[in-house]
């Protein structure tokens, strides 16, 4: 009988495995890379299935806490599900706060160990998107009007909170011959409506805006439109 045991060993210990050398169960189930991505403080957490997992019959579950709290708090809309991403937006919006999430595995009767994000904060973190840009002719000018993006959080009145409420931003805004295909920086500065003059007519133009950071140094990608002189 000892060579059946032996047997059964052998099979139970390559399943577990699934054939990916000498990695214990509940590791290879481990979710990985678990981080977040943050955009105008939309704060998703995401991660990638664990290297023993095939398909999409794995559940996961997350957790998330504020650093310096000892309890982990569980995210009950994400608890139990099979997609890669959980939305912590909430849970994350004291801006300056640095947070943890974590992520673990369930599935055929196993489960994972936890796998824990690096200290996240959103305010050092997220990535701003480029300035809504509306542009108006006036006898022969642009006039350029910039909005910096909303945030998903409201203030007590229910209106919308901009993104200037939590940082100083320059914005920056060329325009681009078409013909010449020859880039001009033609303002730079904290006012959100510019004008543009002494264009040549019946010339096609292109202007696009950027916003800059100044205390973190970063720019966001940049927002155009392109118009025609009459």
């Amino acid at each position: 009988m000892r060579p059946k045991h032996c047997f059964l060993g052998f099979l139970v210990s390559f399943f577990l495995t699934d054939g990916i050398g000498t990695w214990p169960a509940h590791e290879s189930l481990k979710p990985r890379k678990v981080e977040f991505q943050s955009r105008n403080f939309h704060n998703i957490l995401r991660w990638e299935p664990g290297r023993a997992l095939r398909g999409n019959s794995s559940i996961y579950f997350v957790q998330y806490k504020r650093y310096g709290q000892r309890q982990w708090k569980n995210k009950e809309d994400c608890w139990g599900i099979q997609e890669l991403f959980c939305d912590l937006t909430n849970e994350t919006s004291d801006i300056q706060e640095p947070y943890y999430g974590r992520v673990r595995t369930a599935t055929g009767g196993s489960h994972s160990g936890w796998s824990m994000t690096q200290r996240f904060i959103p305010w050092w973190e997220t990535k701003i998107d480029p300035p809504v840009m509306n542009i108006t002719q006036v006898n022969g000018s642009l006039l350029v009007i910039l909005h910096a993006p909303n945030l998903p959080y409201r203030d007590q009145k229910g209106k919308n909170i901009s993104i200037e409420n939590y940082y100083d931003l320059i914005y920056r805004v060329f325009i681009i011959n078409n013909s010449l295909e020859k880039e001009q920086k033609v303002y730079e500065g904290d006012h959100r409506v510019v004008e543009i003059k002494a264009l040549a007519p019946h010339s096609g133009y292109c202007v696009v805006a950027e916003m800059y950071q100044p205390m973190l140094d970063r720019r966001s990608p940049r927002s155009g439109e392109c118009v025609g002189i009459p």
